[in-house]
């Protein structure tokens, strides 16, 4: 995700707690690093723990980086659709919502 993207909250905490920011970056290099998994299938996998989770902003977050990864608009609608069963249909809904507004925009 460039710089420009990422939310203004993402911005002032960076400023305000540049250390702790830089441990959960490499924290995530590293479990990206061990490299079982492509960036297709880690951006869907951080997508269905966003929306199991119902956390709509990770949610859009995981939905932009999923499309730079080339992840398809089909395959993030069903990302939202395979939770019905698990998490039900009103976080879904809202997890759906949130993928729909970052393929709109």
């Amino acid at each position: 995700m460039s710089e420009s993207t990422k939310p203004s909250s993402y911005h002032l905490f960076a400023q305000r707690f540049p250390e702790i920011l830089e441990a959960y970056e490499k924290l995530n290099a590293d479990v990206r690093g061990l490299g079982f998994l492509n960036e297709r299938e880690v951006a869907l996998v951080k997508l269905a723990l966003s929306v199991g989770a119902g956390l709509e902003g990770a949610v859009a977050s995981h939905t932009r980086k999923a499309r730079e990864a080339g992840v398809e608009e089909a395959s993030l609608e069903q990302v939202a659709l395979l939770s019905i069963p698990t998490c039900g249909f009103p976080n879904m809904m809202k997890c759906w919502k949130a993928i729909r507004n970052q393929v709109e925009d």
